[in-house]
């Protein structure tokens, strides 16, 4: 029987495997929707936290603001944006999704969504609740490091 050490290590491994196969989905899924992998992190950006101000898109993404423009450009001009103004302030504008681009966005997904739940389906519910566990965790420690070596 693998060791607790051992059975971390082979996740460890196993993870920029899963992050490259990732990293290759969106970039076509993105390509399809005549847009970049950013312009995509955008989308699924807005679609879970809400409509923002291009400033705080480019920092969601990792963009500069200049770069962030031009994604809102592309993502407009692909139908998967619009711009309205904020509501609590007539000078800013704010980004929201549309309905369609969501829905173009959720359509290329639907398969692994699907194929997920199908790996998932005989997983019992507390290792399920470790996994969704194990995931958070990984985000807030993936983001720690970003934060530590943008720092640098």
């Amino acid at each position: 029987m693998t060791n607790k050490d051992e059975l971390i290590t082979e996740v460890i491994d196993a993870m920029p495997d899963w992050a490259v196969a990732l990293v290759q989905l969106n970039a076509l899924i993105a390509d399809r929707m005549g847009v970049v992998t950013s312009d995509l992190h955008c989308l699924h950006a807005l679609n879970h936290h809400g409509p923002a101000t291009p400033g705080v898109l480019a920092e969601r993404v990792g963009l500069s603001p200049g770069a962030a423009s031009r994604m809102v450009d592309r993502l407009d001009a692909a139908g998967c944006v619009r711009r309205v103004p904020d509501p609590k302030d007539r000078r800013r504008v704010l980004i929201e999704p549309t309905e369609e681009g969501l829905r173009r966005a959720d359509a290329y997904y639907a398969g692994l969504a699907a194929r997920t739940r199908e790996d998932l389906a005989d997983v019992p519910v507390e290792h399920i609740r470790a996994l969704r566990e194990f995931i958070a965790a990984t985000r807030e420690s993936t983001l720690a490091e970003l934060q530590r070596l943008r720092a640098r």
